[in-house]
């Protein structure tokens, strides 16, 4: 940005500002504040502990990722990224922030410093990642009661959507209101979007967002989510990017298309001039067949992401690799040399940006670095193969914590971090009784 966030904010009569920071979850915390209350210069202050809040507003026990006393973290403005809140009933502009602590050093466990973390280790190399998030969301009826099933909303013509309209074009009218707002708003916000389709599922509907730096992508992911939500209410519906909202629907996806370039040539590693792949490509990709088991939870964080993990539901149960194959979990898009990359299928729309991006990122790294080989590229359908992935999170947590170098590239400390959230998460999970275990257990055994 060429000019201050003063100017930024003078030129647009601001009045308010939203100073946001992503949580272990992707949620935006912060401060919202008048514009001349704002003093970005000496930093904003959030409890160093609000990193350890799990999705569903608790702490875990073990608190030692973080400073016993709960000391402030200093919340400093990436200017880059300042933006309107186009939703807002006044001028209101939206920024997002890095943490540090009071000595200036970044706070390790941070979204954001993850993901610039393995962006550095690329840098070491003398590459650049480059990648394009896909992005699936479902709308809903808004729902007051947990223990009722979601349902699709009423769409523009009064009715509600039945079966499924994979790609159908006058089904993805019925939310033209919508859709014009969530475009709109985007537009506002400097976000590019790609196509819009509907995807398989009933009331769901897929959006991709342009490739780019993986930071600027993320950024746009976590801001994506907040406008297609604040859309959805203005038309008195719900979205949601939970991965398997729908029993019998299939998930939400987050497929991440990531591909490397040489910072000193900017020509792309993956590919020749004339369309062979090389030995990086394949290196890239027997690091996320090897290393993405163990990284698993950063792109299915939730114990309900494992249940998007199901075959013929348009979900990848393994990392097996081919060249146009939607069933595989690493699918290879025919393209030119220059767009020659590899579509990490497996995670969810309901992961964290930042850390997904960071993880699928650090998996290709580090087979690059190990020079790993991967397995012969599947012809036919994956989902005849064994399943590859873990199948819950409790699996996921323990292959991370079998796994030193991605730790290591992580960063212990966030790692560690990130285990205790997700451990308190889980042991909230096991205290619910379920629907199904009311109506099949309660008279039955």
């Amino acid at each position: 940005m060429n000019e201050s966030i003063e100017q930024w904010c003078a030129k647009r009569s601001i009045l308010e500002i939203e100073a946001l920071m992503p949580d272990m979850a992707g949620v935006a915390r912060g401060k919202v504040m008048p514009r001349n209350r704002y003093c970005h210069d000496l930093g904003l202050n959030l409890p160093e502990a609000l990193i350890l809040q799990t999705v569903s507003g608790d702490y875990p026990e073990d608190w030692s990722a973080v400073d016993p006393s709960d000391r402030d973290m200093v919340l400093r403005p990436d200017e880059s990224t300042i933006r309107l809140v186009p939703w807002a009933t006044e001028p209101t502009a939206q920024i997002i922030h890095d943490c540090f602590h009071a000595d200036g050093t970044p706070v390790e466990t941070t979204s954001r410093y993850v993901l610039r973390r393995v962006l550095d280790l690329y840098r070491e190399h003398g590459w650049q990642p480059i990648v394009a998030p896909e992005l699936e969301f479902y709308l809903v009826k808004r729902n007051e009661d947990a223990d009722y099933p979601l349902e699709p909303p009423v769409g523009r013509s009064g009715q509600v959507e039945r079966g499924r309209q994979s790609f159908g074009i006058d089904i993805l009218n019925e939310y033209d209101p919508l859709v014009d707002d969530i475009y709109n708003f985007c537009e506002k916000q400097e976000i590019e979007l790609g196509t819009l389709s509907h995807e398989t599922g009933v009331a769901q509907l897929e959006i991709n967002l342009s490739h780019g730096d993986p930071l600027l992508l993320a950024d746009q992911a976590f801001v994506f989510k907040r406008t297609v939500r604040e859309a959805a209410r203005r038309h008195g519906i719900c979205a949601t990017f939970m991965a398997k909202p729908m029993e019998r629907e299939p998930g939400s996806a987050m497929h991440l298309h990531q591909s490397v370039v040489d910072i000193a040539t900017g020509e792309n590693v993956f590919a020749t001039e004339d369309g062979a792949k090389t030995r990086l490509f394949h290196s890239h990709i027997g690091g996320l067949q090897n290393y993405l088991p163990a990284a698993m939870s950063f792109l299915a964080p939730n114990v309900n992401s494992y249940r998007r993990i199901t075959k013929y539901f348009a979900a990848p149960i393994n990392l097996q690799w081919g060249i146009d194959n939607r069933t595989a979990g690493l699918r290879v898009p025919l393209a030119k040399s220059v767009s020659t990359r590899v579509e990490n299928r497996v995670a969810g729309a309901d992961a964290n940006p930042y850390l997904a991006i960071a993880a699928s990122l650090a998996c290709g790294l580090l087979g690059m670095i190990e020079e790993r080989q991967p397995t012969a590229a599947i012809e036919g359908s994956a989902y005849k193969m064994p399943y590859g992935l873990p199948l819950s999170l409790a699996e996921s947590l323990r292959l991370l914590g079998e796994c030193p170098p991605l730790t290591s590239m992580l960063g212990e400390r966030f790692v560690h971090a990130w285990n205790a959230v997700k451990e308190c998460e889980l042991h909230t999970f096991s205290q619910v009784i379920s629907s199904w275990e009311r109506e099949f257990l309660l008279r039955n055994v």
